[in-house]
């Protein structure tokens, strides 16, 4: 004996049986576009890190990769580069660190703060991607 659905239920997807359904997916281009524009921004932004109070400055874009390097003439000394190359490498991760915190920004202000729930789905900042999606990380042969 079959169970049919009421008429504007779910089990009937007649026409009546998704009203808020156009709700939701203009929600969801909403949210595409803004990611868009995240993306965008974060592709342009430029963010500063620094150590040794500023005699090494490392510039990094949104996505964490190094642009820049200043290093102030105080922080050279010939007979210590290791000390050097400890202030270089302290100051790109205090910028890697401040575009990560920059991403989490605007990603959050672009999903309306679902990023926590969206990165458990794959593809959130710093997570496994979806499996079989090409060029994202998790997909297979791309680690």
């Amino acid at each position: 004996m079959s169970n049919p659905a009421a008429p504007g239920s779910f089990g009937d997807m007649g026409g009546d049986a998704t009203p808020g359904f156009g709700s939701i997916i203009e929600q969801a281009q909403k949210m595409q576009a803004a990611l868009l524009v995240a993306q965008q921004e974060l592709a342009e932004a430029r963010v500063d890190g620094d150590a040794g109070g500023g005699l090494v400055t490392a510039t990094v874009n949104g996505g964490g990769e190094l642009v820049g390097l200043t290093i102030s003439p105080k922080a050279v000394d010939p007979a210590d580069t290791e000390t050097l190359a400890d202030l270089i490498l302290a100051a790109v991760r205090d910028a890697t660190t401040n575009a990560h915190k920059l991403a989490e920004q605007k990603m959050a202000a672009a999903t309306g703060g679902l990023g926590g729930m969206l990165g458990s789905l794959g593809g959130g900042l710093g997570g496994p991607g979806l499996p079989g999606l090409p060029g994202l990380p998790g997909a297979p042969g791309l680690g």
